[in-house]
This record gives C-alpha cells, structure tokens and sequence, in this order.
C-alpha cells in the first residue's frame, strides 16, 4: 500500500500544478480522469452490499436475462428525444494574438481554438441558459475592446434558440472584470454549476457572484465578483485551503461536497458555505467564502469492507464507501457517489441519505459508470456510462460474482474503462428504480445514425457532468472527439476528421425530452450541517485509518447456499494485499444463479502509476439450470499492465467472458 501513498500525494501535486494555468484545464481534466481511476486504493477497502440488499438492483444474470420483479413498476417505454448542437464563439486558425479577427467574430466577442479548454455545466435558474468554460485565443492587443476575451472564462449560453442584446447566442460572464473584483481568484473553473439564486456560479473552488443582479445580460464586468472558497485543514486557521477537487453544490445553494486527495487515500467531505468579507487569518486575506461544520463522509463503524470471524469472511452489507462525490439528488436529501464494485469488476453509482445513511444503488449494468446527474424530481438519473459500447463486459459480463478479488483489481479494471483520451462513455437515461430485467435505460443519443459527426457518432466521447434543467424537460452534456495518440499513429484506429464549426474537437449537446411537461419546483431538503452518520472534521487531526485484513485462509458462505474458500496473500511489507484467491463451489447469493470455480490474481505496482496483475479465471454459473455463463483465461492466464494516467490496454493471455453463447472479448492491445 505505501507505492499507492506516494501515488496519491504525486497526483495532487499534478492537480496543484495543472490548477495554476489557465491553459492546462485539459491536464487537468486528465489528471481528474486518471484519479477516478486511483480511487480503487480508497474503494478497495470497503464493500457495498450485493444483489438484493439494494431494492433496485436487481439480480440479472446477465443482459436480458433477469426474471420478473416485482417488487418495482414495469420499465418505462421509450421516450422522443431530440437533440441539437448549442452554439459557441467561433474558431480562430491559431492562438497567435489578434487571429481573432473581426472577420471572424464581427462582434468582436472573442474566439476560441479547435481543441479549445471547455467543460459545460448546469443550467440556470429559468432552464434556458447553460454555464460553461471555454479558454478565449486570438484576442487583440489592448487597448481593443475585445482584448478581454483571452484566457479561461466562464460564459452563458442561450439555451432556447434566443440571442443576448448583441446578436450572439452566449455571453462572457468574467470577461473584462476589474482585478479588483478577483482577488484570490483561483485558475480552476471547472464543473460550472449555478446557484439556485440565479446569481451565483461554483466554478472550481470559486465562487463567481453577481451581486443583487441575475447571471444573465444584467451582469456587467463591473457587477461580477470572483471569490475564493478557503477550507481551513491546519489547527490555528493559517496557511491556505485545502486542496479540493471535483466540488458540488448542494441545492440547497448553503453547502458544499467535494472530494480531496491525503496521505492515505481520497477522503470527501461536506461543509457549509459562509460569506467571509475581511478574514483575519488564512490565505488569502480577501473576501471570501468560508467552510464550516464540515463533515468527513466517513463512519468508522461501516467503513470496514469485509471483516473476519474466526476462518470466515463476512461482507459489511451497510458499509458506507464514499470514493469520490457525484453531486447530489434533485432534492437535496442524497448525495452520490462512486463507491466499492457490487459485483466484482463492475463499478457503479450510488446514492446515500444524509440524514438517515441509507445507500440506493443507482445502476447495476455490468459496464463502468461515473458522471451523474439526478432530476430535480428525483424520479431519473442521466448518467454518462460506458453500456452499449461492450468495453468491460469480458471483465464484467458475469452476474452476481461477490467482489472478493475486487480488493486487487479495481485499478486496472477501471483503468481499462478508457483508451487514452478516448472515453466510451455516452449519456443514458434511466428511471428511479434502475436497471432490472431486460432494462437498462434509453440511450439520451441513441436515435441517430451512427456516421461521422452525428448525435451518437462513437468517436464523440461523453465528458463529465450531464446536467438536469430545473424544469426537468432538458439534459445539457459535453463531448470531445477522439484526439492522437487514442487514434493515429500507433493506435490502430484512425483520426477522424471533426467536421464541427471551424473544425472543433469539443461540442455542448442539448436533448429535450419533447413529451415531458415541466416539473413543479420542488421542495429543497436542506442538508444538515451535522451528518449523522460521518465523522467531525477537526482541523490539524489526522486522517483516519482503514481496517486492514489479515492474510489467510477463510471462507465465505453464500446467502443462498454454497460456499468458497478465500486466500488472501500478504505482500511482502506485510502492508497490502499481493494475491487473492477465490474458489466457489455452488455458490449463490440469489437463489437463482449457481456459481463453481476459481479466480487467482496477483497484484504488482512496478512504478507509481503502473498496474500489473498476473489473472486466472476459470468460472461456471449457471440461472435456473438452463442459462449458462463461463469467464475464462487462457491457459498461460492474463497478464495486463496499464498505467492509470494514460489507459493503454496491454496484456498477454486472454480473459473472456461467454453468457449463452455470446463471447465478449478484451480490447485489442493499443486500444
């Protein structure tokens, strides 16, 4: 465990250095994307419960194969869906200064580049506008007017087909502001989310305020504010923040989430947000947003992942896994989050309530998803996920399989999920209850033809974060086209050829659900300032420690009927775990399937973000006695190598899965 340490406080080295450019948001968008990955040090440690200990789980055997529930209402049909491409400042031909000239933007309101920094974020408070960050290039030189639109930038676009009072469909928001008005001005504005207010922006670890005024054509450079969010961590209030990442706001508008990388893992927290004029103590010494009554989301009770009594091993069913923060139910009363495997090799969403620490399972197909957006009604979840692309389903294709080698695999496992900087991820739309039965959601870009450059063209990769309108009838997503080296040159995939406005790489998707009716507002449930379940935070304590398990030999008894006996190897520190080993003899925790075999991995970090695992599977299940599903590797067994900064699949031997016939095989070594 000590080579994973050094990872974690190396990536938030990155994270602090990439944060300090505005033109490195895409490093630092990567560096985010390869920490997601890392958190398997985090969620490794603890187990969320399987199967039917989640009402909405279901217990699918495989795809299309799970009996009658009856327990939720029948899936929804699917639904009309239509989508357009939300307008954005053009492309200069370079970044050289003045390149963006008025032939270009006869507005004289900035350009941005092909491969421009941009993140899309949420709508605001009339659902007809949508925040984002684009980086402004080609400005001229000042005194020209439009020598303000340079550099990283949050703007507004018109979501509604409308113009601002100037002809173009966005507006800066932070372009042009006197310096004064951004003292202590962090360079991250990423996941732009608005404020309820309508007047207010999280961008980052800043807060961009309007003052008594909208965001909108109100909100003049002269009116806008940026102020820092500071996060006291040391005993006597001095120093600056605490680092913070992947930052949510609460509905609310009050309190805060946001995931932060330590000496021993990633711990998340939530704390309220107070209004700070002339802080005495801390950096910096300018107006400024203020946490307090932070909760760590940690129960020292329920973070123990498996515990041991006597030779038997027993999975905490209740345990509470809070990897990294998602972001919050529409309403407020939950929090998401990515959290331990359910079923081994396939990670999941999921959603605790603050006040009472109930964990809802918020998807269960056996591909990866992460990005999540809950309604404001809280009846759906737009997530982005990587189903449908078939990429994990040699990993993961096989039901109901307890997460016991998942103590040594997440890293590569979620590591394989992408291929460099392309992601496999597209949005879907699922219902409250779940996946289930032959249901699985509705792809929110499914309906087009699959060419270049159309809505679910495969070479557009879905980014982070989906987003609800208020109102509940619209999603705003994100997505990049495949860039070198994830195609091109040694990839043996080609480049595709962007044929977007000025030959972009990124794009802002709109879909409106065209038969849905508005939504009423809803009834905010504030958070508590003090979380029931998680721990206090104090500044200058130490952070906790996980439970370790002991190496030996155990075993673990199906709910159902069956059992397998579990060897868990020590490394040789005697600080992790190198080997585990699992063998099953009609094992099952549904009542339904029947699983025999073995599984064997061992683990090795030869460098800080290099994973190595030597695998051998050869697994049987069976459902009812008439399906049938194998995971298999080949005879010399599977050995991948992947470097969760870069996601290059490498391995020699095979590992397949085969359900009815159907064979889902690894990823081509490059891709």
């Amino acid at each position: 465990m000590g080579g994973l340490h050094f990872l974690w406080q190396s990536l938030e080295i990155i994270a602090k250095e990439a944060s300090k450019n505005a033109s490195n948001l895409r490093m630092l968008s990567t560096f985010i994307i390869a920490a997601a990955v890392s958190l398997s040090t985090v969620l490794a440690r603890a187990v969320v419960p399987i199967a039917d200990s989640f009402p909405n789980a279901g217990s699918q055997f495989s795809i299309g194969l799970d009996p009658a529930d009856d327990s939720n209402p029948p899936p929804p049909e699917p639904e009309p869906i239509s989508l357009i491409e939300l307008p954005l400042p053009p492309v200069a031909l370079n970044d050289e200064p003045g390149s963006c000239t008025l032939e270009l933007n006869p507005h004289g309101t900035g350009c941005i580049n092909q491969t421009t920094n941009l993140q899309s974020g949420s709508f605001t408070l009339d659902s007809n506008h949508v925040t984002a960050v684009v980086e402004f290039v080609g400005a001229p030189a000042a005194p020209n007017p439009a020598s303000i639109y340079t550099g990283l930038q949050l703007i507004l676009i018109k979501a509604d087909g409308t113009l601002f009072f100037n002809g173009d469909p966005w507006r800066c928001i932070t372009c042009g502001m006197p310096a004064k008005n951004m003292v202590g001005q962090s360079q991250n504005l990423g996941y732009p989310q608005a404020f309820g207010d309508g007047k207010r922006v999280l961008a980052g670890d800043n807060i961009i305020d309007c003052g008594e005024f909208e965001i909108s054509e109100e909100c003049t450079p002269d009116r806008v504010h940026v102020y820092p969010i500071h996060w006291n961590v040391v005993a006597n209030g001095s120093g600056p923040s605490g680092t913070m990442r992947e930052l949510r706001i609460h509905p609310d508008g009050v309190h805060l989430a946001w995931s932060s990388f330590t000496a021993t893992g990633q711990l998340c927290y939530l704390g309220r947000l107070e209004f700070n004029e002339s802080p005495t103590t801390g950096l910096p010494l300018s107006s400024r947003y203020d946490l307090s009554n932070i909760n760590l989301l940690f129960d020292i009770d329920r973070a123990s992942t498996i515990s041991v009594n006597g030779t038997e091993i027993q999975v905490n069913y209740d345990a509470i896994t809070i990897g990294e923060v998602r972001g919050f139910s529409g309403t407020g009363r939950e929090i998401t989050y990515i959290g331990y495997p359910a079923e081994s090799c396939n990670i999941d969403v999921f959603a605790i309530d603050l006040y009472t620490g109930t964990v809802r399972r918020l998807t269960s197909h056996p591909e990866y998803a992460d990005p999540v957006d809950i309604s404001p009604d809280d009846q759906w979840t737009v997530v982005m996920d990587t189903r449908g692309s078939g990429r994990q389903m040699f990993l993961a294709g096989m039901r109901n399989v307890p997460p016991i080698i998942d103590m040594i695999t997440t890293a590569v496992t979620a590591s394989t999920r992408n291929n460099g900087q392309r992601r496999f991820f597209q949005p879907w739309l699922i219902d409250r209850y779940g996946d289930r039965g032959t249901y699985f959601g509705q792809q929110v870009n499914g309906a087009g033809n699959g060419r270049p450059d159309s809505v679910n063209d495969p070479n557009w990769n879905g980014m982070a974060d989906p987003k609800w309108s208020l109102d509940g009838t619209k999603i705003v997503y994100w997505q990049a086209l495949v860039q070198p080296p994830a195609c091109g040159e040694s990839n043996p995939f080609p480049c595709p050829d962007s044929t977007a406005a000025g030959g972009r790489t990124s794009r802002i998707m709109l879909a409106s659900l065209t038969s849905r009716e508005s939504v009423s507002k809803q009834v905010i449930i504030e958070a508590p300032d003090v979380v029931p379940w998680a721990t206090p935070f104090t500044p200058g304590n130490s952070d906790p420690e996980y439970p370790m398990l002991f190496a030996g030999n155990y075993s673990l008894y199906g709910r159902t009927c069956g059992y397998a006996n579990v060897t868990i190897v020590p490394t040789s520190s005697g600080k992790g775990v190198a080997t585990v080993a699992v063998t099953y003899y009609n094992f099952s925790s549904d009542g339904l399937s029947i699983l025999n075999g073995y599984e064997r991995v061992s683990a090795q970090q030869p460098s800080l973000a290099m994973n190595h695992v030597d695998w051998y599977s050869d697994l049987v299940q069976t459902v009812n006695g008439t399906r049938h599903a194998t995971k298999k590797t080949s005879s010399d067994g599977f050995h991948l190598s992947i470097n969760v900064m870069k996601n290059i699949f490498n391995a020699n031997g095979t590992l397949t899965t085969t359900i009815d016939g159907i064979i889902y095989q690894q990823p081509q070594n490059g891709t």
